[in-house]
């Protein structure tokens, strides 16, 4: 079997990455904060911005086809070895990290169907049984993704197009059950608490899509297994107009489905109850088993980028070596087993801790929000060395300014505390260094690993002493 994607494979890919369990709970989301208009204001912007995101990531395929290493790969062009290392070791980290909030999800969504008032199986995903199960969960899409890259792409494949049907019968169901008259009963938000005001709700809205689109750069993660170069750029552009059209749908036909300020107060997934008031008490089967499927299909789709991740950039001598070793499969076996391992001991932790897993999510999430603000800043770069082009140049800068704000929406305070999980990783690019025979540390790349090691310690003290930077 051929260990190559095609471009069906890449987009299921950016899409099964994007949409998980966010997209069922949307609708209250949204409506908490914001009115119909903040909410449709807030996704021309966000769309408008990840839009430009894309198209980054497209033109730096075409551009640089040499460079294989995935958005990290841009990050070592760019700004040298270091920084491509430091973005490696993050998206990596995040990946496996987001992981484990599949399987609470999986396993909390199954309590709504068998738990009882007298036997809690499943609680919010953390009891024993939970964790028993999502262990074996783990380990079953590791031997999964041992049978080869393609073999995974092909399943993932099946559980996009599988977690897709829900959405789009809750989208059909909302549209002929819509009411203008009801989406602009409350349209500019009077019925929020402190009278926000139209800017402050946009605001608002738009921290929530920040976690929406990571993902989008699936396809890129893995270029290098990609038939035709030229289907990386184009799975990116289809996958993220795809989620962002079914994401705008659920959003607003919701609002015209169910007032505002009552879908406030509804419980998630807000979709479910939604759709039992429209069809009956199995639109709540509906939305249960997509919600599962779409989050088995997110915890696949992260797993194959979590893997390819080190071993790409062992390829580019970033990582130890031994991280680019492949099975006749061609799947990167130590690299495989590392995620699995850190998934597994992040999900003994959280069980045995009982909470906090929270706050560690939110800090690696943000890791991965810096390779896009350093391909839209590489590319920007381009755009005054090599690229004379000026239509290039002000994508990669409204791309710059985007990933800016969506470093400082998730919040800087935890850019800071995410220093103390980079610092792990430094070992791993030393050992890589040392291989290749090749300093460690020159030039600008002692400035970042000294701020690096400053922003640990200054993490460290904050966390060990108990104060905040709220």
């Amino acid at each position: 079997m051929s260990n190559k994607l095609d471009l069906k494979a890449l987009t299921a890919l950016v899409i099964g990455s994007m949409i998980g369990a966010g997209v069922f709970s949307l609708p209250q989301n949204m409506a908490a904060v914001a009115s119909p208009a903040a909410v449709t204001i807030g996704w021309v912007i966000t769309g408008f911005g990840m839009i430009c995101l894309a198209l980054s990531f497209q033109y730096l395929t075409e551009q640089k086809p040499q460079i294989t290493g995935g958005v990290f790969g841009y990050a070592q062009a760019g700004f040298g070895d270091l920084c491509g290392f430091f973005s490696a070791w993050g998206y990596w980290l995040s990946a496996a990290v987001a992981n484990v909030s599949y399987l609470v999800i999986v396993f909390s969504t199954l309590g709504l169907f068998f738990d009882t008032d007298t036997a809690v199986l499943f609680g919010n995903g953390n009891t024993l049984l939970s964790v028993v199960l999502s262990s074996l969960l783990i380990w079953l899409m590791h031997f999964l993704v041992l049978r080869g890259v393609q073999t995974a792409a092909i399943i993932n494949y099946i559980t996009t197009i599988a977690k897709l049907i829900p959405i789009i019968v809750f989208i059909v169901a909302a549209l002929i059950a819509f009411r203008w008259h009801t989406f602009t009963l409350d349209f500019t938000g009077m019925h929020l608490p402190g009278e926000k005001s139209l800017f402050d709700q946009v605001r608002e809205t738009m921290l929530i899509t920040v976690w929406v689109f990571i993902g989008v750069e699936g396809a890129v993660v893995v270029s290098s297994r990609a038939e035709n170069r030229k289907d990386v750029g184009r799975a990116t552009i289809l996958g993220l107009l795809t989620s962002l059209f079914l994401y705008v749908a659920v959003t607003l036909l919701s609002m015209g489905v169910v007032s505002t300020p009552e879908l406030a107060k509804y419980q998630n997934p807000s979709t479910a109850k939604i759709l039992e008031a429209l069809i009956g008490e199995t639109g709540v089967v509906i939305i249960g088993v997509g919600l599962i499927i779409s989050v088995c299909g997110a915890f696949l789709s992260w797993t194959l980028l979590a893997t390819e991740t080190p071993y790409t950039a062992a390829k580019d001598g970033m990582f130890p070596k031994c991280f680019a070793i492949t099975n006749k499969n061609g799947t990167p076996t130590r690299s495989l087993l590392l995620t699995s391992s850190v998934v597994q001991f992040c999900l003994i932790v959280m069980y045995l801790i009982g909470g906090g897993y929270d706050d560690l999510l939110t800090i690696a999430s943000e890791m991965i929000l810096v390779p896009y603000l350093l391909v839209a800043s590489y590319l920007l770069k381009l755009s005054f060395t090599e690229v004379n082009n000026t239509r290039i140049r002000a994508i990669a800068s409204l791309a710059t300014i985007y990933g800016c704000w969506l470093l400082f929406a998730s919040g800087l305070h935890h850019l800071l505390l995410a220093a103390l999980l980079y610092l792990p990783g430094i070992a791993f690019y030393m050992a890589a260094k040392q291989e290749n025979h090749q300093a460690a540390f020159e030039g600008r790349n002692r400035l970042l690993l000294a701020f690096i090691l400053i922003a640990g310690c200054a993490a460290g003290y904050l966390v060990f002493s108990g104060a905040t930077l709220q």
